[in-house]
Formats: C-alpha cells, sequence, structure tokens
C-alpha cells in the first residue's frame, strides 16, 4: 500500500471516528440561531468541535499508551478517577442520545409510539450486539458514514442555491462563545481521548516504523479528518441559518435537521436520511458500550462476567436516559461537561506541548487550576447557589462566558514552567 493511499485511508478512518449521528442535530440548529454571526459562530465551534478532538489524536500519537496515560503524570489516583469519570459521562450521556436521535428523527415521524419503547428496544439490541461483538456493526459503519455524508452535502449544497434568502436575526450575545459551548456538546474530546489509541493502532501504518513517519501520517490523517469535519459542519450552520426563517419559533434540534432535510431532498430523501442516521447511532452506541466494558474487563484481569455486567448495566441506563427528549439529555449533560471538558482539553494540550515544558509539577498545578476554576460554572446548575456563582464569575477574567478557567490555566502553565527553568539555570 503506498503512502498517500494509507494517508487517505486514516483520514477517513478518524473522519468516521468523530463523525457521530447525534453531532448532526447540533450544526444546523446553531445556524438557525446564528444569524449573520454563522460564520463567528463556526470559529467557535471549530476550536471544541473539530480542533481540540484532533489534537487528541495527535496526542495519543505521541504517548502511543491508552486513555490511562492522559493523566498518569497528575498521579496515578487522578488518572484512574479520570478514566471512571469519562466513562461514566460516556455511557450516561452521548450513548442514551444516540437512542433519543433514533426516536425523535427515525420513529416518531412515522409511528405513534412511546420514546420508552423505542429505547428498550434499542439498547437490548445495543447489548446483543455488544457481548457476541458482531461484526455486522463494522461492516454497516464502513457503509453508513459515506452514504451520509454524500446526503448532507447534497442538502448543502441545495440549501445553498436555493434558499429562502431571508435569515432571522441573531439571539447569540457572543456567537463565537456560544459556538465554543455547544462544540462541547459533541463529546469529541472525550471520544479523542477514549478510542484515539484504538483507531491509531488500527491503522496500517505497518510499513513505517519509526516513531516519526508514523507521526507525520497521523498528523496528515488528522488533516484530512478535520477539513471533512470542517466542511460538513460549516455546511450545516450556513444552512440553518440560510433556512432559519423557515423553523418554528421554539423548534427542537432534532426538528431544524428534519425541517431542512425536508425542504431539500423532500419526504423520500428525509425518510432514507432518518434510517441511516438511526443505524449511524447504533453503531455509536454499541461502540461506547463496547469499549467501556472493555475498559472494566481489562482492569478485572480480563473477567468476561465483568464485562457482561458492565455492558448489562450501560444498557439499562441507556434505556432510561435515552427515553427523555434529545434536548433535555443535552441540558443534563452540561453540568459534567463544565467540569470534564476543560480538564480533558488541559490534558490533550499538556500531552502535546514539548516534554520540556510539561514536566509533573506543570501537569498538577495546570489541572488543579482549571478544576478550581470550573467550579463556578457548575455552581450555576445548582438553584440555591446560582446567584453566588454568577457573582463569582464576575470576578473572574472571561467567567461570564463559563471560559473562566482559561486564562488561569495558562498563567499557571507559564508560571511554573517560569520558575522550573529559573531554579535549573540557578542550580547550574
Amino acid at each position: 500500500m503506498n503512502k498517500t493511499k494509507e494517508i487517505w485511508i486514516g483520514g477517513f478512518a478518524l473522519f468516521s471516528l468523530f463523525f457521530g449521528a447525534g453531532n448532526l442535530i447540533l450544526p444546523p440548529n446553531l445556524g438557525a440561531k446564528a444569524g449573520a454571526d454563522w460564520w463567528i459562530v463556526v470559529l467557535g465551534f471549530i476550536i471544541t468541535g473539530i480542533a481540540i478532538p484532533i489534537l487528541a489524536i495527535f496526542a495519543h500519537a505521541k504517548l502511543q499508551g491508552t486513555l490511562y496515560d492522559f493523566g498518569k503524570k497528575v498521579s496515578p489516583l487522578f488518572s484512574t478517577i479520570f478514566c471512571f469519570l469519562i466513562y461514566i459521562i460516556a455511557f450516561a450521556i452521548p450513548s442514551p442520545r444516540t437512542a433519543a436521535v433514533t426516536h425523535e428523527m427515525a420513529i416518531q415521524p412515522f409511528f405513534d409510539s412511546p420514546a420508552i419503547v423505542t429505547s428498550i428496544i434499542y439498547f437490548v439490541l445495543v447489548f446483543l450486539f455488544a457481548i457476541n461483538r458482531s461484526k455486522i456493526i463494522s461492516l454497516i459503519g464502513k457503509f453508513l458514514t459515506p452514504i451520509i455524508v454524500l446526503i448532507l452535502l447534497i442538502i448543502i449544497g441545495i440549501a445553498i442555491f436555493s434558499s429562502p434568502g431571508n435569515s432571522t436575526p441573531s439571539t447569540f450575545k457572543t456567537p463565537f462563545v456560544d459556538g465554543i459551548l455547544e462544540g462541547y456538546q459533541t463529546f469529541d474530546a472525550i471520544a479523542g481521548v477514549v478510542v484515539g489509541a484504538v483507531i491509531i493502532i488500527s491503522l496500517n501504518y505497518s510499513n513505517h516504523n519509526t516513531f516519526a513517519e508514523k507521526r507525520k501520517l497521523i498528523r496528515k490523517a488528522g488533516f484530512i479528518a478535520g477539513t471533512g469535519l470542517l466542511l460538513i459542519y460549516g455546511g450545516l450552520i450556513l444552512s440553518g441559518t440560510l433556512f432559519s426563517s423557515t423553523f418554528a419559533e421554539n423548534a427542537s434540534r432534532t426538528e431544524v435537521l428534519t425541517s431542512l432535510s425536508t425542504q431539500t431532498l423532500g419526504n423520500l430523501g428525509t425518510t432514507f436520511l432518518s434510517v441511516l442516521v438511526a443505524l449511524a447511532c447504533f453503531t455509536t452506541a454499541v461502540g461506547i458500550v463496547t469499549g467501556t466494558a472493555d475498559y472494566i474487563k481489562g482492569i478485572c484481569k480480563n473477567s468476561q462476567k465483568a464485562y457482561i455486567i458492565t455492558a448489562a448495566i450501560a444498557s439499562v441506563i441507556g434505556i432510561i436516559v435515552g427515553s427523555y427528549q434529545v434536548d433535555f439529555i443535552i441540558t443534563l449533560a452540561v453540568p459534567s461537561l463544565m467540569f470534564l471538558y476543560p480538564i480533558t482539553i488541559v490534558l490533550i494540550l499538556l500531552n502535546i506541548v514539548p516534554d520540556k515544558f510539561a514536566s509533573k509539577l506543570v501537569f498538577k498545578g495546570v489541572v488543579i487550576v482549571t478544576f478550581i476554576f470550573s467550579i463556578p460554572d457548575f455552581l450555576g446548575f445548582i438553584p440555591a447557589l446560582e446567584s453566588f456563582a454568577v457573582d463569582l464569575k464576575n470576578l473572574i477574567p472571561l467567567g461570564k462566558f463559563s471560559l473562566g478557567w482559561v486564562l488561569p490555566a495558562f498563567l499557571c502553565f507559564l508560571i511554573v514552567n517560569y520558575f522550573t527553568l529559573y531554579y535549573k539555570v540557578k542550580k547550574a
């Protein structure tokens, strides 16, 4: 296999990893609310929905390890807790969300059945596929992504050339920040650290034995994947803006995507897209449940019993949470994301910078500072402490934008590195 072909195969593999069907509902809704500021929203969304996840892959390429290795420089205990929290969030939020998206896009428009029925059937099948490790899922996945991408490109193309031309005014006060925070909901940074190692190991780079060659190929593959995500996400945000005047005032995220596809593809095209999205959601859910169960199995001395119990627990939680509406699940996820996403982001970035700037002391300092300055964002979701949280955030630079951790973390990184270098020079 020649090098160019390897790069493109790697790029498509990475694109498939991050291209979750649940993520499709986010960009059009952003565009519908952004108005003329859609391009500013895109810039914000790029940071947390594309750039950080791709950097997670680069970090994995450097570490050549597991999720545990991302936080081990802080401490073994921290890294263990971080791993557990990441996996708990993975099967408690994004996995059930796939069932909710499936119900609202593929079942509800055609059948008058309650969401709990869809959720039960959905996760019973997820459990069966997870414990049988069926190859059907991977085969379906290989064909689904290209077809969905093709349909989305058609939707975007038709939307651009046949839009009503009257977009609604922006409802965002800070479109750039709103784009950043909505990018949290893709869960792609978490996806990057969870399964990035698996993707990298599975890429066929056997003809390139040196670390430098592998890293170069992975970077190019990441660029291809990032470009693909940018085209799809940016195109869907723009499409949502162009058709914003046609959506109901309080339309949900799934209703916006469904309406957009109906206006561009017609009812038949929308039906076809709904079925594909449902199948893609299913493969994502099986992947999350399987990955989580594999992790627990690994720390339980390869116990198959632990694997089955974990898959069962994940499926039961999926049934319960997946029976709620998509928008409710997204709202439910926000408090946990306000904590986990900043820490995940700084761990990704710290694992990318040269080792001389990322000592154990730097890791500990930056992570602790990030954790502390993320607390006000979490407190804001507790009704009794909401007013206190607002006052607290107003005292912190960027705090009112839920980004109060950014500057303190960066300053901590600079200060610790400065004093580390100072004492090294003084000692010499």
